[in-house]
């Protein structure tokens, strides 16, 4: 009785919008007016554990079915999430888990370990074009496949392509936007990841799309960029940020200005905060292992020290929030599939990680920022907006 007494006065922080909670058969409103969702707690969570980590403690309750939500996830975390500021975390006793390793071993087994975890799970609930990133959606009706093709052609115009130019994508996932700047502009294109999976699937479209001659797909870690005589005259990075690591930023755009040639263009795609944050330890622990979101002006800070000037900044927070509504809606219809592949354990991980990360979208927890920046001054580029 008193661990669940405790538990309650625990969750009544988090009251700006009324919820329900149901516990040993009783039940307590949190906040005021009509319960916008319902909390039933099978099993108490340790006060212990709240403090020690809020996320972590409530959502491996929700894995392991031990706390439930009556109602629609996302609605339920998107009045909770909104309200992150009171969640406790304990940096000393979860060091290990929120500071991981950045060396290069470590950062490919937790790249590896979201990855690969196969192909086929992802092609479930993944659009056709296997685009694993913020959407860009034009138009109000636009499906996730059409969102996602809006966003790579938005992409490849504000790098200015022309035919013959060279474009590097750090880490390139499946090759889609490759595949559309090689068919589209005829450009020669390399990718690299640390992906198994995402280098065989990449590889085989190659091929099947008859792009040998224009477009490459290499199994390697960026730092290696450093060593290399590569030069190109593009580059661009969608989703990879997340995975350098605060004390790799300034590496990170280092080894992009080794491989850019001068006026050339660099476009980085990547979560982002308002200010810098060592991570969430349930996604850190469950999700993205060594998962670090950069600030913008961190980032904006790495490039000015190698001579990049900033062109162009937008932030896409609202169509992150609607693409992880469609994965989340897609991953729902799949979910048999997938408890087949993995277990009823994972169904819930992967169902709360793309609901939770709608909302923080939607609370703007975090943001999603498109960064254009030139290598030193290209005074030929157009002086109109491309968009």
């Amino acid at each position: 009785m008193l661990e669940e007494n405790m538990m309650i006065q625990f969750l009544k922080k988090f009251d700006e919008y009324p919820f329900l909670v149901k516990a040993s058969g009783k039940e307590y409103l949190i906040g005021e007016g009509n319960p916008m969702f319902t909390v039933n707690c099978r099993k108490m969570i340790p006060m212990k554990e709240l403090v020690t980590s809020t996320s972590l403690a409530l959502g491996e309750a929700y894995m392991n079915d031990d706390l439930e939500i009556e109602g629609d996830l996302y609605e339920a975390l998107d009045h909770f999430l909104g309200q992150m500021d009171k969640f406790s975390m304990d940096q000393k006793v979860l060091k290990k888990l929120i500071f991981s390793s950045t060396a290069k071993k470590n950062q490919e087994k937790e790249v590896r370990s979201h990855y690969d975890i196969g192909n086929d799970f992802y092609k479930l609930w993944l659009d056709e074009t296997m685009s694993y990133s913020c959407g860009y959606f034009l138009h109000e009706d636009d499906t996730l496949y059409q969102a996602q093709v809006n966003k790579v052609d938005y992409i490849l115009q504000k790098l200015y392509l022309k035919e013959g130019m060279s474009l590097l994508d750090i880490g390139c996932g499946w090759g889609f936007l490759l595949i559309e700047a090689a068919k589209k502009y005829k450009i020669k294109g390399t990718g690299i990841t640390l992906s198994e999976e995402q280098h065989r699937e990449f590889t085989k479209r190659i091929s099947e799309e008859g792009l040998e001659e224009l477009l490459r797909v290499e199994l390697m870690d960026y730092r290696e960029l450093k060593k290399s005589e590569w030069k190109f005259d593009r580059v661009v990075s969608v989703g990879m940020a997340e995975h350098v690591g605060r004390e790799n930023y300034q590496m990170f755009i280092d080894c992009i200005n080794h491989v850019l040639k001068p006026g050339g263009l660099l476009l980085l795609h990547f979560i982002s905060e308002l200010k810098e944050h060592p991570g969430d330890p349930w996604i850190k622990k469950y999700i993205f292992p060594g998962g670090v979101v950069p600030s913008l002006r961190e980032m904006v800070s790495c490039m000015a020290e190698d001579g990049f000037h900033v062109m162009d900044v937008e932030n896409l927070r609202n169509h992150y929030n609607r693409t992880l509504l469609c994965w989340e809606r897609n991953f729902k219809e799949h979910a048999r599939e997938v408890r087949e592949m993995f277990d009823e354990k994972f169904v819930r991980m992967w169902e709360l990680y793309l609901a939770s990360c709608a909302a923080t979208f939607h609370n703007g927890v975090i943001d999603i920022h498109q960064v254009l920046a030139s290598k030193g001054i290209n005074n030929e580029l157009p002086m109109v907006r491309w968009y």
